[in-house]
């Protein structure tokens, strides 16, 4: 499942790309060049990597930067929009396919929230993570919320569904327009491009610190906990041509189907592993189940939206890549013998990051298992 979530992180990379390359595309009137978005993406992806070669330091700091301006802007855009829209609007547009709808999108966007998971693989570029990676996540969470809401109710309000649904990619700029005009647009614009390169950039940092302790434990290759140039890791190196290689050959609402589709998986998996050391951790067990069933009914639905509406490419590539993690660490495992190295002390020192609770004293194991 590590080896999945390190290519469910890469899905969700190449539809960050693929939605820079679309507001891109749309800004400079590239917008009917299928290949020269394709080219944009790859573009992006490969000067991130770069900037990530840079280290930790130079990626935090623009995080920081870049999410500050995104902030300003898109506060600017709702304080705007709210003069100009109307509240009748909004009543108006609400129908269509009622219940089933709404979770059906609420399958698509998990996406949107999977930046929780490369928070907490930057825990040790943190000076102190029990107490700073709560803080993180949950702050993270108030304002992510707070934002999508009010510029989806915004946008809502001064587009309609139909307008929506033929700007669909480059949907905040149009908004932009409506409100300010050619200003807006170009405003908005730029809003969506720093948004998009952001996604790609974090996600690229916490998918090499995935890949490194995941190599460190043996489930993939040991090249990739080794250094590239200066602070950068094979697995950057492999994440960055494989997010290419998706931005390539599959197009914007495939990725974003698949990225979801993956992090139901794994953020299902995540709350059923921890059921297992929920002990260690201080976690509520009812709390962790609930999260297993509402991620697999939501995979389920989200599948079957899939298959139903004629994306074969979409469900069919996701299967394959969750099945071919698994093959690859069976045959990887097989073909260099290695073996697991997860001891109780790790795992018990893992959940007190998390929980902030300190951990309890563990049985020695032995330093290798089988599985």
């Amino acid at each position: 499942m590590n080896v999945f979530q390190f290519l469910g992180w890469i899905i969700a990379m190449a539809l960050y790309a693929s939605g820079f390359a679309g507001y891109m595309q749309h800004l400079t009137g590239l917008g009917g060049n299928e290949w020269a978005g394709k080219a944009i993406g790859v573009g992006l992806v490969l000067f991130l990597m770069g900037v990530n070669f840079i280290g930790a330091k130079i990626v935090g700091r623009t995080e920081l930067l870049v999410i500050g301006v995104e902030l300003v802007i898109i506060v600017g855009f709702v304080a705007f929009a709210a003069v100009k829209a109307q509240p009748a609007d909004f009543s108006d547009q609400v129908g269509g396919d009622g219940v089933l709808g709404i979770l059906v999108a609420a399958g698509m966007l998990y996406v949107t929230y999977e930046g929780f998971g490369v928070v907490t693989n930057s825990a040790g570029n943190m000076a102190d993570p029990k107490r700073q990676l709560p803080r993180a996540m949950y702050s993270a969470l108030a304002i992510v919320i707070a934002v999508y809401v009010a510029v989806a109710v915004v946008v809502v309000m001064v587009m309609s569904l139909q307008q929506i649904d033929a700007d669909a990619g480059h949907v905040l700029s149009e908004a932009g327009r409506a409100v300010l005009g050619q200003t807006g647009f170009l405003i908005i614009s730029a809003a969506a491009l720093l948004a998009t390169a952001s996604g790609v950039n974090s996600t690229l940092y916490g998918n090499a610190n995935l890949a490194y302790t995941v190599a460190k434990s043996g489930e993939m290759p040991a090249d990739f906990a080794r250094g590239v140039w200066r602070s950068g890791t094979w697995g950057l190196v492999a994440a960055g041509i494989l997010t290419c290689l998706f931005v390539l050959f599959f197009p914007l609402s495939a990725v974003g189907q698949m990225a979801s589709l993956a992090f139901l998986i794994v953020y299902g998996s995540v709350s059923l592993g921890h059921l297992r050391v929920r002990r260690q951790t201080g976690a509520k067990a009812y709390l962790l189940i609930a999260s297993v069933v509402l991620n697999a009914a939501l995979f389920a639905l989200l599948l079957y939206y899939s298959i139903t509406s004629g994306e074969a490419s979409t469900w069919i590539a996701l299967l394959a890549v969750l099945v071919l993690s698994f093959v690859f660490e069976y045959l990887y495992r097989r073909i260099t013998g290695r073996k697991l190295r997860i001891s109780a002390e790790s795992l018990a020192a893992e959940g007190a990051v998390t929980s902030g609770r300190p951990a309890p004293a563990a049985a020695p194991a032995p330093a290798a298992a089988d599985d």
